[in-house]
């Protein structure tokens, strides 16, 4: 679902808001856009990688999920999925 519908640069960029990360914190290393993009250079900047992740989704760890309380918006990374149950 999210390869075909990306998150935008917004969405991302409150999504990592929410999760108290930095965007290098979400990026899958191993995928093979992550070495193709050269994104291990330390001079990108926090805009250059979510750019990135809007542009090559397979890029964002996942999976991320999020919970509605009151007017906030709680989000986790679902790895370990224990740290789900921080949302129950």
């Amino acid at each position: 679902m999210y390869l075909e519908d990306p998150p935008t640069t917004a969405e991302l960029t409150s999504l990592l808001s929410q999760l108290g990360l930095e965007a290098r914190a979400l990026l899958r290393k191993g995928e093979d856009d992550y070495k193709a993009l050269q994104l291990s250079d330390n001079n990108l900047s926090e805009s250059d990688l979510i750019e990135a992740m809007t542009n090559h989704p397979k890029l964002i760890e996942r999976p991320i999920v999020t919970r509605r309380v009151g007017n906030d918006v709680c989000a986790v990374l679902g790895r370990p999925p224990e740290n789900v149950l921080e949302l129950v």
